[in-house]
């Protein structure tokens, strides 16, 4: 199942999404929240008539930096020999369509396609054959980085974490199992043209690295989001940029960059 979260008529809601042609979306409009108990309530209305938000709001966003090697080489870094985790603030989260503002601090905007994981109920300590359980679903994100900043201040808060640098939709795919999640095309263009193309499969650490290695340290809880690092071929955004991640089995998240103020 495919779950968006959506906007209209100044009301904010779940909606199961139906339909294969992005042009005849509709929403079933959910009854309750998706983490708990919940039905479809057979009310229905077309994507094309609300604004989709962030399908979720995390508490926290815990990213995973280096987890494929092409990348860190790219970037000149060595390949971490555990997972390497930093942290996104939930006011750097935007929906799809929403607007990337390039940062005034900034002259070096990247892209970061990535597969992103929504945590679906609390959890800590999760042992490797839990994990799936504690899974609700998978969507795209977008780990926008100032380089800049991240290389001259050698810590990552404010590269990283600025407002509107973490894109997250179009919604959740809830069917992906474990499986079918560690194998599949994550691909980003900007204005149409491709730069970045991989494979989850090419992860260092596997999904199952990263919700144990984290699970470790603090409590997850229910739209908690871990993203899990992105394949080679980062590069520039500017303004005027549309940007779109695109990951097999789930959909295509886009975002237009424009300057902040």
């Amino acid at each position: 199942m495919r779950i968006a979260r959506f906007s209209i008529d100044g009301n904010v809601a779940f909606g199961a999404v139906e339909g294969d042609k992005q042009d005849e979306l509709v929403l079933d409009i959910i009854k309750g929240i998706p983490f708990a108990d919940f039905a479809l309530s057979g009310t229905k209305v077309p994507v094309s008539k609300v604004r989709l938000l962030p399908p979720v709001l995390p508490n926290k966003v815990v990213a995973f930096g280096r987890n494929y090697a092409e990348h860190a080489r790219e970037l000149g870094n060595e390949v971490p020999d555990a997972p390497f985790a930093f942290f996104k603030p939930s006011t750097s989260v935007i929906g799809p369509g929403d607007e990337i503002q390039y940062p005034p601090f900034s002259q070096e905007l990247h892209h970061e396609a990535e597969l992103a994981v929504v945590i679906g109920r609390m959890c800590r300590e999760v042992p490797r054959e839990r994990v799936q359980d504690v899974i609700f679903g998978y969507t795209c994100a977008n780990d926008v980085t100032a380089r800049d900043v991240q290389k001259r201040e050698k810590q990552w808060a404010r590269a990283k974490g600025f407002d509107t640098s973490c894109p997250l939709g179009p919604w959740v795919e809830t069917d992906l199992d474990l499986a079918t999640a560690s194998d599949l095309t994550v691909q980003l263009t900007v204005n149409g043209e491709q730069r970045q193309l991989g494979r989850t499969s090419e992860m260092i650490h596997s999904i199952e690295d990263l919700v144990v290695n984290i699970s470790e340290a603090m409590t997850l809880l229910p739209g908690d989001v871990i993203l899990t690092g992105t394949p080679a071929g980062v590069g520039p955004l500017n303004v005027g940029d549309e940007v779109a991640v695109t990951i097999e089995g789930i959909g295509t998240l886009t975002n237009k960059v424009v300057k902040r103020g």
